[in-house]
Parts: C-alpha cells; sequence; structure tokens
C-alpha cells in the first residue's frame, strides 16, 4: 500500500474556527482509492510551515503521495503554491492543468486557480482546492493516472503504453 498524507492549508481550520471538511473528504477518497492515509494535519496559511510539513512528510515521514487542500487561489493568504514551489524538483503540470479543465466545467472561477503538482524525491505531492465540492472534483479527475505516475517517479522502468 502507498502511505499518503492530507494536509489541510486554512488559518481558520489551524484556529479551529473552522470544521476540516475538505481534508477528511480528501482522506476518504483516498483511503476508498487503496492508499493508506498515516497523516493528517491542518497548517496555516504560511510559507515556511507549509514547506517544513511537506518536507518532514515526504523526508522524514517516506509518505509516497500528500494532497494539500486550500491556498490555492489568488488572495493575499493563498500562499500554497508558494510553498509547494520550496520542496519540489518539478512540477507536473499536465495533472494540474486537467484539474482546472474539468472545474472550469462547472464555475469560471477555476481559472484562478494555481494549483500545482509536483515531485519531491519519490514523492508526489498535489495540491486541491479548499472546498469540498473542488477537491473532490480535481482528485476524480487525476486518480486514474495516480497509480501509474506513482510507479514512474519511483522508477519504473516499464514503457508508458497502454491500450
Amino acid at each position: 500500500m502507498i502511505k499518503a498524507g492530507v494536509l489541510t492549508i486554512s488559518d481558520k481550520g489551524f484556529r479551529g474556527q473552522r470544521e476540516d471538511t475538505s481534508g477528511h473528504l480528501v482522506a476518504e477518497i483516498l483511503t476508498e482509492a487503496g492508499y493508506m492515509v498515516e497523516n493528517q494535519g491542518i497548517a496555516p496559511d504560511d510559507h515556511e510551515k507549509i514547506a517544513e510539513c511537506l518536507r518532514d512528510w515526504v523526508d522524514r515521514d517516506g509518505l509516497r503521495l500528500i494532497v494539500t487542500t486550500g491556498g490555492t487561489g489568488v488572495s493575499p493568504t493563498d500562499v500554497t503554491p508558494e510553498a509547494m514551489a520550496k520542496v519540489i524538483k518539478y512540477q507536473i503540470p499536465g495533472m494540474a492543468e486537467a484539474m482546472r479543465a474539468a472545474s472550469l466545467k462547472r464555475t469560471p472561477h477555476a481559472m484562478l486557480s494555481r494549483a500545482m503538482v509536483g515531485v519531491r524525491g519519490s514523492s508526489l505531492i498535489i495540491n486541491v482546492p479548499g472546498s469540498p465540492d473542488g477537491a473532490s472534483e480535481n482528485l476524480a479527475v487525476i486518480l486514474p493516472a495516480l497509480n501509474h505516475a506513482l510507479e514512474k517517479i519511483a522508477g519504473d522502468p516499464r514503457d508508458c503504453y497502454q491500450e
């Protein structure tokens, strides 16, 4: 089983002023898809705290998949993409583009998303929106490619061709 983590990015959630519905939903979706959610937490909208958690979960805890929820918009406090850029080696833009394209069918606000998908070591880190609907919608789009992506990131030498 692939070890996963879910990190909610929310000042209000971190202070206990808002229930973390999106993080719990993301954890349920990952569990139903066969991933073992070992870590789940809430971080404030702070570059360093987010980056530190992502580094720790990959480097210390060995999580292969991390999904963050929240902090991907254009508000001044939305800093998840900047924090993520500090810890990843490279991006996988096609996955983020696919998530935005699917969300754009529902709302024009999807074009404001700055969500990223990136790789640190042999781990995949995915940003999804903070709303439960947006988070589940985005995950649904990329779940069919997730295992293959994780295999390739880990060094699987097999060809990518699929009938």
